[in-house]
């Protein structure tokens, strides 16, 4: 597990690329932690006509699945370098496990959370969505992962239709009357991810 602290998502989207790339059989997994600098990323199916206003706040076209969605200061993203195949886990399951440690996460903060048929990501209660997921699987083994807003601004939400759908309201673990700060909604997610793939982590430098 490596916290990275504070980046800017280009040069960390290059390295998951080249870790995938360069990993083999033996390579162990990673889960890699990042805050992001303010950007507004595309995935493979996304349609520009999704990103309404963007302003100032850059956009970049990715490799991940899925549709337009938005990372900043407060969200905790979480990129699980997986292989799939040495973890006897398929896509579908492997989606499903990272919406339940999210899940998990969130009720042990007393927050009721689902997943919607059709939608990836996690829901609270009302339909707000509290963390998106967006994954690529190259080789068997996974790259990208979920965004999981903490305590964020949500305003630049507003300039896009997340994940594709327009007036999609989003909402944030502080808003729902959970914890502040990414900090205490490190380890928690941590150890919810790390349990649903039979993981013990082990911390590495950044």
């Amino acid at each position: 597990m490596r916290d990275l602290g504070r980046r800017a998502y280009e040069p960390v989207w290059r390295a998951m690329q080249a870790f995938t790339d360069a990993r083999d059989e033996a390579t162990p997994d990673e889960l890699w932690l990042v805050e992001h600098e303010p950007v507004f990323t595309l995935g493979q199916a996304g349609r520009p006509e999704h990103v309404l206003a963007p302003g100032g706040i850059p956009v970049l076209q990715v490799d991940r699945g899925g549709q337009v969605t938005y990372h900043g200061p407060g969200q905790l993203v979480a990129y699980p370098l997986f292989d799939l195949r040495r973890l006897k886990v398929g896509v579908r399951e492997y989606v499903c496990r990272i919406e339940q440690a999210i899940i998990d996460t969130l009720g042990g903060w007393g927050i009721a959370a689902r997943r919607r048929e059709g939608a990836p990501g996690v829901y609270v209660d009302g339909g707000a969505k509290i963390a998106a997921l967006g994954i690529r699987v190259r080789r068997g083994c996974t790259f990208h992962g979920l965004a999981f807003n903490i305590a964020m601004d949500l305003e630049p939400f507003h300039r896009i239709n997340p994940c594709g759908y327009a007036g999609l309201e989003v909402t944030s673990v502080v808003e729902c009357g959970g914890p502040a700060s990414i900090d205490a909604a490190r380890a928690p997610l941590v150890a919810a991810l790390a349990a649903q793939f039979g993981l013990a982590p082990v911390e590495a430098a950044a």
